[in-house]
């Protein structure tokens, strides 16, 4: 009961739910400044009567993206692009202009040797439109940011793993890192005695590494630091069973180890020595660009298949009555419950909510339309939607029904560690798929294989890998082997 309380109160104080990866603001940032900055350049370099007739670009086109590159690099290394900056626009706008005209009048005396001379207005006019630009980028970023900032949405939160000495010691060296932005939440450990207080100085024990699990599933957890010493092999392999299902990054703590490693075999957090123990395989811009990719595809896919989306919903609007939408609750990212659409493939008194029946081969609960649209998977189209909105990916693990079953068992009593599939988030094709495991899972193996491929897919993800699975996927659906397992 008392560590119910600790965690609920924990939870209530999480601030931002969704973690902003600094990552992708600042390269969204850099992308922008770039174009504006190359194209000003060129735009500037092309009006002048110099250069107006001259139908050898390079030397310019040189110049603009050399100055264009240094200029990024000095705005970087002047730490302009970090979140303390957002939040004060003011202050970064000025210093990010007095760098570009540092970077102007440079290459403006570099002008005068490699070209000829284009006059001192044209270094200027470009200061000058880059730093009109800066101020309304800024103002408008830092109107964004600073709100966000305040709610902890760029800053990392921290569950540190363990009790005592080896805890502290890691805690202590986080505290004394300079600029790192970080909030540790709290302590969980299995131990219960002295060697386990229920505090470290501030930051209090919220349960067990049960509890853990039940805290990162409610809460934003960005990061995992087990602190416990290696020689705890069993002690340690433990934990790290339990929490491998959570979509968390997890570390070791290099100090709570005897081993003198090189210092090239640590990940560093702040001061911290750290070893990798589980990383997602989709963090910050990867997180970013697949989910640009999934949006994107998504919208082009549902305007190619709207004709059949419309033909579809005729139909059975034609054969039965009720809704042509099908929405059914299934697991997502982290475990979380989404709303998956489908087309109605059942007769409306007859729609299992939860899939606690499996499908058959001539189930009587289908419709004729249904029989069809489910052995082409047609019925899967609605759930573009659901990619739109941020649920699904393209590809990724099936998200399957809170209660759908091998055989007579739920699937997370089949396999262990069957969660572990929603360390990404869910999708409409998967790796599973292509290779032949989609449909009816009336025998434990099913199910296994189908996990097995997710597991794969999770390890093995990369843009390239989703595209070809994107690309094979209806390959696979005309295949007669899948076919046979749709029912």
């Amino acid at each position: 009961m008392k560590q119910t309380t600790a965690m609920n109160e924990a939870a209530r104080g999480a601030g931002a739910k969704k973690y902003i990866s600094p990552e992708v603001v600042q390269r969204l940032m850099k992308m922008a400044d770039f174009i504006v900055l190359a194209l000003a350049g060129l735009a500037l370099f092309l009006a002048v009567p110099a250069h107006a007739g001259d139908h050898d670009l390079a030397l310019p086109v040189f110049m603009v993206l050399t100055m264009s590159f240094l200029t990024l690099l000095a705005l970087r290394e002047a730490g302009l692009y970090k979140v303390a900056a957002l939040i004060n626009p003011a202050r970064s706008v000025l210093e990010a202009i007095a760098i570009t005209l540092a970077v102007s009048l440079l290459f403006w005396a570099l002008g005068h040797f490699l070209m000829k001379d284009t006059g001192w207005r044209l270094y200027m006019g470009w200061t000058l439109i880059f730093g009109i630009y800066l101020a309304a980028s800024r103002l408008l970023i830092g109107l964004w940011a600073a709100p966000r900032a305040a709610a902890g949405a760029f800053r990392r939160r921290i569950a540190i793993v363990g009790g005592g000495e080896a805890a502290e010691k890691a805690i202590n060296t986080l505290e004394a890192s300079p600029g790192l932005d970080i909030e540790i939440v709290g302590l969980f450990d299995d131990r219960a005695d002295k060697r386990s207080p229920e505090h470290i100085r501030k930051y209090r024990k919220l349960g067990n590494v049960a509890a853990l699990h039940d805290y990162a599933r409610e809460t934003r957890v960005d990061l995992v630091i087990v602190a416990i010493p290696l020689t705890a092999e069993k002690r340690l392999l433990e934990m790290l069973k339990q929490l491998w299902e959570l979509p968390l990054d997890i570390r070791i703590s290099g100090q709570a180890s005897q081993l003198k490693l090189s210092p090239r075999a640590y990940d560093y957090l702040g001061d911290l020595p750290l070893l990798t123990v589980f990383e997602l395989p989709l963090s910050d811009w990867g997180w970013f660009v697949k989910g640009l990719m999934d949006r994107v595809l998504a919208a082009f896919m549902l305007i190619a298949f709207s004709p059949v989306m419309a033909l579809t919903a005729l139909a059975i609007k034609w054969e039965s009555k009720g809704p042509v939408l099908f929405k059914q609750n299934r697991y997502g990212f982290n475990n979380e419950l989404i709303g998956v659409y489908k087309f109605r493939s059942m007769y409306t008194g007859m729609c299992d909510a939860t899939a606690s029946k499996l499908v058959t081969k001539d189930d009587p609960r289908v419709t004729r339309v249904g029989r069809f649209i489910r052995k082409t998977s047609i019925d899967e189209l609605p759930q573009l939607f659901n990619v739109l909105k941020g649920e699904l990916s393209l590809v990724g693990p099936r998200p399957h029904a809170t209660q759908a079953k091998a055989a007579d068992a739920l699937y997370q009593e089949v396999v262990t560690g069957y969660f572990a599939r929603h360390k990404v988030k869910p999708g409409i094709t998967g790796w599973a798929q292509i290779n032949g495991w989609r449909g009816e899972t009336d025998t434990y193996e099913k199910i296994e294989n189908r996990v097995k491929y997710d597991l794969e897919y999770i390890d093995r993800w990369s843009l390239l890998f989703d595209l070809y699975i994107i690309l094979k996927t209806p390959f696979s659906l005309l295949s007669s082997s899948n076919a046979r397992n749709a029912y």
